[in-house]
Parts: structure tokens; C-alpha cells; sequence
């Protein structure tokens, strides 16, 4: 562990709070999300002047932040998660799932694309899958078996 200028990394108080992720399509990523995931709208807002508009999802012990301007472009649109690590930035949302055959399947179920079928993950004991959602956005699964 590194000491930084207040102490120790992962000081006391911190914890994870949400993923933003910008889409195309602000209202219909928002019925994917809710739908594939079962996650709930917590908050809608805009930020006036820039015409910034988003969305707050909340899910079991954490929040999907989607977010929209007009004119935006797509970015990265890897096919799997070894290119996506040849660009710096955003590369997946992992989510710990008690399943990972079950939650792959009720993703693609629900519209997601296969990126990587379920498989071990090189974490021992701890098996993976990737889909992307239907704005090409990689989601990965993992079932660490503690759930």
C-alpha cells in the first residue's frame, strides 16, 4: 500500500459511488439498462448552457450514471476487452454477478451482443464473461463463486 499526502491509500471514508458512461441514445439506453439489469431510475437532470442531460440508475450497491449532449460521437467500440486495453480511458462496467452463464444469457437475451463467452477468468477461481450493450459499450461479468 502507498502513503499519499493525506495517508494511506484507500483512506477511511472513500468508497465507489458510480460509473458515468456517455450514449447516443439517452432515453432508449435508459429502457435497456432498466430492463437488462432491473436497475431503477434514482435521478433525472439537465444542465443548462451546454444541454448536458442525464440520468442516475441505481442497482444493488451501485449507480450507472448515463449521460447525453447533442452532437456527440461514438468513441471506442471495441470488440472485446484485449482491444479495448489498447486505448487509454473508459474500457468496460464489471459487474459481480451469483451466475455468470445465467446473467450472459438473460443480456443477450435482452439485446446485449456477445463479446466473450463465459470462461474462467485469469483471477483464479473467478469466471468471466463480456457482452456490449446495444450502444457497443463492453459490460464484463464476473461470479467470484461468494454470492
Amino acid at each position: 500500500m502507498s502513503a499519499g499526502p493525506s495517508g494511506p491509500a484507500g483512506a477511511a471514508g472513500y468508497r465507489f459511488d458510480h460509473v458515468g458512461l456517455t450514449v447516443g441514445d439517452l432515453a432508449a439506453m435508459t429502457d435497456w439498462y432498466c430492463a437488462a439489469l432491473r436497475l431503477e431510475v434514482d435521478l433525472e437532470f439537465a444542465v443548462d448552457g451546454p444541454g448536458l442531460r442525464g440520468v442516475m440508475l441505481r442497482g444493488p450497491g451501485y449507480r450507472l450514471e448515463l449521460l447525453h449532449r447533442d452532437g456527440n460521437v461514438a468513441g471506442l467500440q471495441a470488440a472485446n476487452p484485449v482491444e479495448a486495453a489498447l486505448t487509454r480511458g473508459f474500457g468496460h462496467v464489471a459487474l459481480d454477478v451469483p451466475d455468470v452463464d445465467a446473467a450472459y444469457d438473460a443480456l443477450l437475451a435482452a439485446g446485449a451482443r456477445d463479446r466473450m463467452s463465459p470462461r474462467p477468468s485469469p483471477e483464479p477461481g473467478v469466471r468471466m464473461a463480456f457482452v456490449a450493450d446495444p450502444e457497443g459499450n463492453l459490460v464484463e461479468l464476473l461470479d467470484r463463486g461468494t454470492s
